[in-house]
């Protein structure tokens, strides 16, 4: 069984709004919790034996709803004594109609911490009678995982929490950090941990949360969005809400998939679309793509470019790097990978996963590569590279020949290659998709508003990026000025 300490100081998820509402012993409906009600949702989700020990303080008794959510055998209440234990003991059992049997201890060394919590200024902690009736929760071993969090990546908490998990330790925790990283007091974020060791929120997985202006857009990454199925229920609605998401973004896959949900009317809906090639065998593809495009593909053999599928190495690493490090600009604009470390380039490589590289070399130079990512009815390439220097060497019509045969050969149907003509703003790279067999596909794209701000910014027009709102008359002109800003800032940046 895991057992997870939960000490819940602070009942906000914004520290000066629980400073402010614990000081003045007040506190609002709205937030009240809300990062307590997620994790005991995540334990209750959770098809794992855990058990939940939920310390409160007198200015963060469970509601109604907090009650409800853990009023079952996977969790216990418990008290975090503040400064009067037996008061605060009689508190919260008026408070909970609970039994209560462990308590842990609040404590601070900060000056604010005293003034707010009530406590004399030479008092860090308060102290226990000799004859209080609860067990102290400290007589069991447990690892703060904020903490563990706040040093080390996901993957490193994760190994040692369960090590600790192994050993029958606890895992020790505060609400108010689920989501956001401490500077003072060396706290992080530990939710990806947490619900790692839960096994829950698997429909959260790869979601970006980004500001935007005053509200923020949840969406899943590129390679998720267009690979799954996403699945807009009321639930999915809810966890995003715990994130504090203003607005949720998504596309229908129609290419591929029926519509598996009715859109609703109050969802905002705007055109979007990809560049989509449908592929039923390699010799077809090759006679439709046109005698150009095929004389492109036999110039690439004859200049020596051998293009094969490549495993992932050193070698292969280090010459993505190179290619990622040969020019700072790119399509007449900077370019984001110029700059990239040979170690986050071996990480990128190793670690990436659903997916295939395809090389091609000169000799024993990596002169170009791209990435394959596989997923339900589509196969997506996310990165096209080469080297400037091999340019007349047809390398990429080479590549994505490559891509196409193994689509083929594996009997992928659908090859994705990003966006095309309105909204894709690359002109040149739309006509190498045309001249590939790419057609522009529309699909819809939907704006689930979650909130107030949410209502209001679609409203105004402000979910969607600057150049996607742009007449298709002055874009030209835009991504002209975008270009040259771009390109000066790489140059003020690197050189």
């Amino acid at each position: 069984m895991i057992k997870i300490r939960i000490d819940v100081d602070y009942a906000y998820s914004s520290r000066w709004k629980s400073f402010l509402y614990t000081a003045l012993k007040r506190k609002t409906k709205r937030g009240y919790l809300k990062n307590s009600k997620t994790i005991a949702k995540m334990i209750n989700d959770s098809p794992v034996e855990v058990k939940a020990y939920w310390f409160f303080t007198p200015y963060t008794l469970p509601d109604a709803e907090m009650l409800e959510l853990i009023n079952s055998d996977k969790h216990e209440i418990a008290l975090h004594v503040i400064v009067d234990a037996y008061k605060e003991l009689k508190k919260l059992e008026e408070a909970t109609n609970f039994q209560v049997k462990y308590y842990t201890i609040h404590g601070t060394e900060r000056l604010l911490g005293k003034i707010i919590w009530r406590r004399k200024l030479s008092q860090t902690k308060a102290s226990i009678p000799k004859d209080f009736p609860l067990k102290s929760f400290y007589d069991f071993p447990t690892l703060a995982l904020d903490r563990v969090c706040y040093d080390y990546s996901t993957e490193e908490a994760l190994e040692i929490a369960y090590n600790s998990i192994e050993k029958n330790d606890g895992l020790h925790v505060h609400p108010d950090w689920l989501f956001q990283r401490g500077k003072m007091n060396h706290r992080g974020s530990y939710y990806d941990s947490l619900k790692e060791i839960l096994k829950v929120d698997y429909e959260l997985e790869e979601l970006e949360v980004r500001k935007r202006r005053f509200i923020t857009i949840g969406k899943y990454s590129e390679h998720f969005e267009y690979t799954k199925d996403v699945n807009p229920s009321e639930r999915l609605f809810d966890k995003l809400k715990s994130r504090d998401v203003d607005i949720f973004t998504f596309v229908e896959r129609g290419w591929c998939s029926p519509l598996a949900f009715t859109p609703s009317s109050k969802w905002g809906k705007i055109e979007d679309n990809i560049a989509l090639l449908q592929i039923t065998s390699f010799n077809e593809w090759l006679e439709k793509i046109g005698k150009k495009t095929r004389n492109m593909i036999r110039k690439a053999e004859k200049c020596g470019i051998i293009v094969e599928v490549a495993e992932p190495s050193d070698k292969l690493a280090e010459g993505i790097w190179r290619i990622y490090n040969e020019t700072p600009i790119r399509q007449e604009r900077a370019f984001s990978h110029f700059g990239s470390s040979l170690e986050s380039v071996k990480d990128m490589v190793f670690s990436a996963k659903n997916c295939t590289f395809i090389s091609a070399y000169v000799e024993d130079e990596l002169a170009g590569f791209i990435q394959l990512v596989y997923g339900d009815n589509l196969v997506i390439t996310t990165q096209i590279l080469s080297l400037q220097k091999h340019w007349d060497k047809s390398v990429n019509n080479a590549m994505l020949a490559k891509a196409v045969e193994i689509c083929a050969k594996n009997n992928h149907e659908w090859l994705m290659y990003g966006r095309m003509g309105k909204g894709s703003n690359h002109p040149s790279l739309d006509k190498f998709k045309e001249n590939n067999g790419f057609i522009r596909y529309p699909l819809n794209r939907y704006y689930v508003t979650l909130s107030k701000k949410g209502q209001i910014a679609v409203k105004m027009g402000l979910h969607q990026q600057i150049k996607d709102r742009l007449p298709e008359s002055l874009k030209p002109k835009a991504i002209l000025i975008y270009n040259c800003i771009s390109r000066a800032k790489i140059k003020r940046k690197h050189f």
